[in-house]
């Protein structure tokens, strides 16, 4: 039988503000997975005097190089990028945390008369960043500390189960495996205040009901079996280059099976098979099922977000850069 957790009213933040004045219009180059946006960014941001804001949920951990595919040196060397390899492996990087973090780091790019290019995957952060989000309450470490140390004892599925018993909708929103957000969800319900799901309920997640500045959206599109017959491909590129190593290497390095980069498609994967006692590159085919899973939930994602301009992206990079500055230079203050 499900016992409740005592609530205590509500306790809700305000909003946050961007406060950057922006020059021009954000520009923005999404989409799947290998669609090739890095490439893609960079003869961009070459041509625009540009450069690079990542937004994507896992290139901001160091260390999770090969699998989350983050831009090479010699691509970094061309072009300025930020919010790549920001945190260390064990730190909790939030939402929240993008969103502030990307506002800062783009008013120092138009501090210094650049134009701010966000490229990226992770469609949350991406919306994060446009309409802004609600402040979420402070955590409270005690909490959260005894709620690992259960998570630890008797594993995320226990927690997600009392919390799937108390907040049902909360649960809902979630996997059973994905102790992190059960334990944040666990926190709001146990804390003063209202639960997750009562709060989505009275504020929502968005600051603003609509973009809070102006931007220019461009998204690569690709045909979806050629799409899948490249990711495999990339799979395969990643496996060359040392995936398993990598792996090996973080985790002889002490950094926990935990932390949020195993998280990425590549890694949860391997680990999977190590925890198995199977040969870690059995995880091939699986890496590779999920990944083109992920690129058409980012297709799904991208096709949901308003004024965004669809480009063919099986074309040579330089010629579709060339169309997203032609765009942009003819039309640089869309509406």
């Amino acid at each position: 039988m499900c016992r409740s957790p005592a609530s205590h009213g509500p306790g809700i933040s305000g909003p946050s503000a961007f406060s950057a004045s922006l020059a021009s219009p954000l520009l923005i180059i999404c989409g799947p997975t290998g669609s090739g946006k890095t490439e893609i960014a960079i003869e961009v941001a070459k041509a625009v005097d540009g450069e690079i804001v990542g937004c994507d949920a896992l290139q901001v951990y160091r260390r999770f190089d090969i699998a989350t595919a983050k831009p090479s040196d010699a691509q970094r060397a061309e072009v300025p990028h930020h919010l790549v390899d920001e945190v260390e492996p064990g730190e909790l990087f939030t939402l929240a945390r993008y969103v502030r973090r990307a506002e800062t780091v783009i008013a120092e790019i138009v501090d210094r008369k650049r134009q701010p290019i966000i490229v990226g995957g992770t469609g949350m952060y991406l919306r994060g960043l446009l309409r802004g989000i609600v402040d979420a309450p402070s955590r409270d470490e005690a909490l959260r500390e005894r709620l690992y140390g259960l998570r630890e004892r008797y594993g995320a599925e226990r927690l997600y189960r009392l919390l799937r018993c108390w907040d049902p909708e909360s649960a809902g929103r979630l996997h059973a495996a994905d102790g992190q957000r059960t334990i944040r969800a666990l926190e709001l319900l146990l804390s003063e205040g209202p639960s997750w799901s009562r709060r989505l309920e009275q504020q929502g997640t968005w600051a603003a009901g609509a973009e809070r500045f102006p931007n220019a959206k461009f998204a690569l599109q690709f045909d979806s079996q050629r799409l899948a017959r490249r990711l495999e491909e990339r799979v395969d590129g990643f496996f060359a280059a040392g995936l398993l190593q990598e792996v090996e290497a973080i985790l002889a390095d002490g950094i926990p099976e935990s932390a949020s980069g195993f998280k990425a498609i590549g890694y949860r994967e391997i680990l999977q098979c190590r925890q198995a006692g199977q040969d870690p590159r059995s995880a091939l085919p699986t890496i590779q099922r999920n990944t083109r899973r992920y690129a058409k939930r980012q297709r799904t994602w991208f096709r949901s977000e308003p004024g965004v301009i669809w480009l063919d992206a099986e074309r040579p990079a330089e010629v579709v850069a060339g169309e997203i500055v032609t765009h942009w230079t003819a039309n640089p203050h869309p509406p």
